[in-house]
């Protein structure tokens, strides 16, 4: 588990690999993350966008960016969390993402880069 703060939002991430949609022969590997996002500030914030960075060890790095996060634009008060999970697929066995979400402070209408923190994914096989 990896964890970051930024301006108040603190944004924690766990992998997991998924032995039963993966397939290694088929250079195919599926991890599941669960992201937790708290709001620790003193000001209401609405998720507006996210942009991922992804490294798959077989490939080259590729970005994914757009509104929200699964279908949903989350607004946390002081001290409320939104939890989430989402998936990545992989050519390899290793792989790593970070990236950030563009908030909005509703009070005020300021737009907040938060930084997603750098994490890894490893089938539990590279593991020795």
């Amino acid at each position: 588990m990896v964890k970051l703060n930024t301006k108040g939002i603190s944004v924690c991430i766990e992998t997991n690999y998924q032995p039963e949609y993966s397939s290694p022969v088929q250079f195919h590997y599926v991890f599941t993350y669960k992201v937790v996002i708290e709001n620790k500030s003193e000001h209401t914030v609405q998720l507006l966008r996210r942009h991922w960075y992804i490294h798959d060890a077989g490939t080259t790095m590729k970005e994914v960016e757009g509104e929200g996060v699964v279908g949903q634009q989350p607004v946390l008060e002081p001290g409320e969390i939104h939890t989430y999970v989402s998936g990545c697929n992989l050519k390899s066995a290793y792989g790593k993402m970070h990236g950030h979400f563009t908030m909005e402070r509703l009070v005020d209408g300021e737009h907040i880069e938060v930084s997603i923190p750098e994490f890894v994914m490893v089938a539990p096989f590279r593991l020795n």
